[in-house]
C-alpha cells in the first residue's frame, strides 16, 4: 500500500514539474472509444432475458428477438407506474411483426445497442431485401419511436399484448405490496388494463387504479391517520397510444403499415394522478400534438445530442494485458471492468430521471424469471423502498458528475421529512425525525415491517419487526449524501431548503432520543447495528454517522448554518460516544458496535466507519484499526449490495481491490445475457446494488477527496492503464491519462485546484 502511494506520488510530481496539470489538453475522445462498448450480438436469444434495455431516464424498455415469428418485441416500464397495491409495474408489451420473416434459418446478422444514442437497432439480410428496425425513447419527450427499413413488399404490424386481462388475486407474499396481511387488508387483486376503442387509427389502453381502502388501512394501523398525506395510488393512470403515418388499426391491439421503405411509428406513454380517463386521453392526445411539430430528423439529431453531453461529462476506460473468466468466457480484465462501469452507468441514465428513485431490485428492466413467466412485473423483496439498498446506485454519481440522476433521490426522502417529525413526535413524544430502512414511496413503513396490530396496541409504539426495528443509520447517510451533493455542486439553495432542514431534524432525533451514560456521552441503547447485530449498544453504523454529519456541518461555511443549528452541533459534539473498537488476540480493531449480540444478518457494520462515512481511510490517522477489521470480517464476498471490495479501495488495498473488482464485473445473471443484468444475489435481477457498487469501487481506486485534497490512484494497479474524467468537490474536473504506472497527463479545472492534489 505505501509502495503504491510513494510511487504515483512521485509520478505525480514529474507531471506537475513538466507543466501539464496546467496546460495539457485533452486528446482522448470519449465518444469514440464507447463504440467499441456497443453491445453487438449476431445471433438472437429465445425471450425477454435476451433483452437488450435503453430508455430516457423515466421510461425504459427491454428489447429483444423472436426469430421464429419475424418479431422484434419490447416491454415498457414507467418509473411511475404504481399500480393499485404500490406494486411497480410495466405498462405493457409491444410486438413489431414483419412479413415475409427476415429472420428465417436464423439469419440474423446484427442485433446493437448503440450506447451514444441509447438505441437498440436489429439487422437482417442486406440490400433492398434487408431489414433494419431501431427502437429508441425519445430523450426529451415521453415518447418510444420504433423506426423501420424494410423491403417495399413487406407487411409490418406493431401490436401490443397485454396480460393483464382479467382480476387476478396474487399470493407471493413479496409481491403483494400493501396487502400483505389479508386478514386485515383483503387479498391483493390486481384490475386489468383498459384497451380503449378510439374513432382513429390509433391503438391505445391504460391502467386505472381504483379505490384503495388498502392505503387508509395501512396509515391507521400506523397511528398515522391524522396526517394530511395525500392517497398517491387512487386514480393513477398509465397507459399509453401507438400511432403512425402510414399506419392503420386492424383491431383495437394493432396497427399496420402500408407500403414503402421506411415505416415509423411512435408510443406516446403518461402517467397522471389523480386523474380520470377523459383527462388521461386528452393529456396524452396533447403529448402528441407537441411532438408531430417536431421533425423525426430533428429530435434524433436533439436527442443523440443529449446522450452525447451525458458521455462526455465523464468516463473511465481502462486497459490491461491480464485476462479472467467471466459468464460469456475468457475476456479482457480491462474490459470487462469497462464494460461493467459504462453499462451500469447507461442503466442508472435510463431510469434515473423519473418521478421517482431507481428501484433497487430490478429498476424498470424486469422481465420474465425462471418461475415466473407471464409475469414481468414480478420483483423479489416487493415495492417499497429498503434504505441499504436504494442508496447504493447512487453513490457513484457525483464523482460521474450526473447530478441530475440525483433529483428523484433527494426529492423523495426529503419529501418525506413532515412525516418523519410527525411520526416522531407521536411516537416518542420529542422533536427531530427518525427515518426508517423500509418505506413506501409516499412516506410510511411497509406493511410487514410494521405488523399486524394498531399502534394503540404496539408495546413499544413502534414497528414489530426486528429486522429493522431500532436501525436509525438512514437519516444520518441521507443527510451525508445530501452534504456530497452540496459539496460538488456548490448549490446553497439545495444546502439551506434541503439539507440543512434534513439534517437538523436527524441530529435532534438522536440528541432527544436517547439518554447518556455515567461518563456524559450518548448512550444508544436499545439500538441495532443495521439487519445484522440486534442486540448492540452505540452501533458503528449510527456512532460513525453522527461523527461524521456533525463534521461535516460544522466545515460549512458560517452564513449556511443558522445560530440554532451550531448550538445542536456544539451539543453533540461534547456528548457523542467514540467510535467503538474491540481487540480480538491482541489486536485493536473497528467494532460492529460497543456491545452487540444476537447475530441476524450477514453484514459488516464496523466497516460502516470507511464507507458511508470516511472516518478511515488512505491518508487518515489509524488506517490499521479499518484495515484489521477489514481482515476480521465474519462476512465476505464480490456481489450484489456486499462492498468488500469498495472497502478495500478506500483502504487503499490495490490488489485486494482489484480482485474484488474484476470479480463483481465479470458476474452477471447467468440466465441474461445483457453483461450488466447482475443478479439476482440478494435482491433481483438486474440488480442495481451490484452495479452501484462496481462504479463506486473503480471510482475510488483512481481518486478519492477528503476535504479540499484530491488523492490520485490510491488503489491503482501499476500494469493498468486508463483514461478518465471524474469529477471532485468545489466544482472540479479532474481529466488525465494513467500508463505505466505513472500520471502522464493531467487537467485539473479549475487550475487552482491543482494545489489540492496530495503528493
Amino acid at each position: 500500500m505505501k509502495t503504491s502511494a510513494v510511487r504515483f506520488a512521485a509520478a505525480f510530481a514529474l507531471v506537475v514539474a513538466a507543466g501539464l496539470s496546467a496546460v495539457c489538453a485533452p486528446s482522448f475522445d470519449p465518444l469514440a472509444a464507447l463504440r467499441d462498448y456497443d453491445v453487438v450480438w449476431d445471433g438472437p436469444g429465445s425471450d425477454s432475458r435476451a433483452s437488450m434495455p435503453t430508455g430516457n431516464g423515466d421510461i425504459g424498455l427491454n428489447v429483444w428477438v423472436e426469430p421464429e415469428s419475424g418479431s422484434v418485441c419490447f416491454y415498457i416500464g414507467k418509473t411511475d407506474a404504481w399500480d393499485e397495491n404500490g406494486r411497480l409495474l410495466k405498462l405493457t408489451k409491444v410486438r413489431v411483426r414483419m412479413e415475409p420473416n427476415p429472420f428465417r434459418y436464423n439469419q440474423v446478422l446484427l442485433q446493437r445497442l448503440s450506447l451514444a444514442e441509447a438505441a437498440v437497432e436489429v439487422q437482417a439480410g442486406r440490400g433492398p431485401a434487408g431489414t433494419r428496425l431501431v427502437v429508441w425513447v425519445d430523450a426529451n419527450r415521453p415518447v418510444v419511436r420504433v423506426e423501420a427499413g424494410v423491403p417495399e413488399e413487406s407487411r409490418l404490424t406493431a401490436a401490443i399484448e397485454p396480460w393483464r386481462t382479467e382480476p387476478e388475486v396474487l399470493k407471493d407474499e413479496l409481491v403483494s405490496g400493501l396487502n400483505f396481511y389479508p386478514e386485515i387488508y383483503g387479498p391483493t387483486v390486481v384490475r386489468p388494463d383498459t384497451i380503449l376503442d378510439l374513432p382513429s387509427d390509433r391503438v391505445a389502453w391504460y391502467h386505472r387504479n381504483p379505490v384503495t381502502p388498502s392505503f387508509a388501512r395501512n396509515l391507521a394501523l400506523q397511528g398515522l391517520e391524522g396526517f394530511p398525506l395525500e392517497n398517491p395510488l387512487e386514480d393513477r393512470i398509465f397507459g399509453g397510444i401507438m400511432e403512425g403515418a402510414g399506419f392503420v388499426r386492424t383491431d383495437l391491439k394493432t396497427l399496420a403499415s402500408e407500403t414503402g421503405r421506411t415505416r415509423r411509428f411512435n408510443i406516446h406513454v403518461a402517467t397522471l394522478h389523480p386523474a380520470g380517463p377523459d383527462g388521461w386521453l386528452a393529456a396524452v392526445e396533447r403529448q402528441i400534438a407537441s411532438t408531430a411539430k417536431i421533425p423525426w430528423q430533428t429530435a434524433w439529431r436533439d436527442h443523440v445530442g443529449r446522450w452525447n453531453e451525458f458521455w462526455t461529462r465523464s468516463w473511465i476506460f481502462v486497459k490491461s494485458g491480464a485476462s479472467l473468466e467471466t459468464t460469456a468466457g475468457v475476456e479482457n480484465e480491462g474490459r470487462v471492468v469497462t464494460r461493467g462501469y459504462i453499462l451500469q452507468r447507461f442503466i442508472n441514465a435510463c431510469a434515473g430521471r423519473g418521478a421517482y428513485p431507481i428501484k433497487f431490485n430490478g429498476s424498470i428492466f424486469t422481465v420474465e424469471a425462471p418461475g415466473t413467466e407471464g409475469f414481468a412485473d414480478y420483483r423479489r423483496w416487493g415495492p417499497g423502498y429498503w434504505w441499504q439498498n436504494t442508496r447504493l446506485p447512487y453513490m457513484g454519481m457525483p464523482a460521474a458528475g450526473d447530478f441530475d440522476l440525483m433529483a428523484p433521490f433527494f426529492e423523495m426522502y426529503a419529501g418525506h421529512l413532515p412525516l418523519a417529525l410527525y411520526r416522531t413526535r407521536l411516537y416518542f413524544g420529542h422533536d427531530g425525525a427518525y427515518v426508517p430502512e423500509c418505506v413506501y414511496f409516499w412516506g410510511p413503513v411497509f406493511s410487514e415491517t410494521w405488523g399486524d396490530k394498531p399502534l394503540s396496541e404496539m408495546p413499544e409504539r413502534i414497528q414489530a419487526s426486528g429486522w429493522h426495528k431500532y436501525e436509525w443509520v438512514s437519516g444520518l447517510e441521507m443527510a451525508v449524501q445530501m452534504h456530497d451533493y452540496y459539496l460538488y455542486t456548490g448549490d446553497e439553495a439545495f444546502c439551506v431548503r434541503t439539507l440543512l432542514p434534513y439534517a437538523e431534524a436527524v441530529l435532534t432525533f438522536f440528541e432527544r432520543h436517547y439518554g447518556l451514560d455515567e461518563n456524559g456521552r450518548l448512550k444508544l441503547e436499545p439500538s441495532q447495528a443495521l439487519e445484522t447485530w440486534w442486540d448492540s449498544t452505540n452501533p458503528m453504523s449510527e456512532v460513525a454517522g453522527l461523527h461524521a454529519l456533525t463534521r461535516s456541518l460544522n466545515a460549512l461555511p458560517p452564513h449556511l448554518a443558522s445560530p440554532e443549528l451550531r448550538a445542536l452541533l456544539e451539543r453533540l459534539e461534547a456528548i457523542l460516544p467514540p467510535i467503538p473498537t474491540r481487540e480480538v488476540e491482541g489486536l485493536r480493531m473497528l467494532a460492529p458496535a460497543e456491545r452487540f449480540a444476537k447475530k441476524s444478518n450477514v453484514e459488516n457494520p464496523e466497516l460502516y466507519a470507511v464507507y458511508p462515512f470516511r472516518l478511515f481511510g488512505v491518508g487518515k490517522p489509524d488506517i490499521e484499526l479499518a484495515v484489521r477489521a477489514l481482515d476480521r470480517r465474519e462476512d465476505r464476498g464480490h456481489f450484489g449490495w456486499r462492498q468488500d471490495d469498495l472497502f478495500m479501495a478506500l483502504l487503499g488495498l490495490t490488489d485486494q481491490a482489484r480482485k474484488g473488482l474484476t470479480e463483481r464485473a465479470s458476474r452477471w445473471d447467468a440466465n441474461h445475457r445483457f453483461p450488466a443484468f447482475w443478479g439476482p444475489n440478494y435482491d433481483w435481477t438486474p440488480d442495481q446494488d451490484h452495479g452501484g457498487v462496481l462504479m463506486k469501487t473503480l471510482q475510488a481506486m483512481l481518486l478519492q477527496c477528503d476535504g479540499r485534497e484530491i488523492r490520485l490512484c490510491p488503489a491503482w494497479p501499476a500494469d493498468w492503464e486508463a483514461e478518465f474524467k471524474l469529477r471532485a468537490p468545489y466544482g472540479t474536473v479532474v481529466e488525465g491519462r494513467v500508463s505505466g504506472g505513472a500520471i502522464v497527463r493531467l487537467k485539473v479545472t479549475p487550475r487552482a485546484r491543482t494545489a489540492d492534489i496530495a503528493r
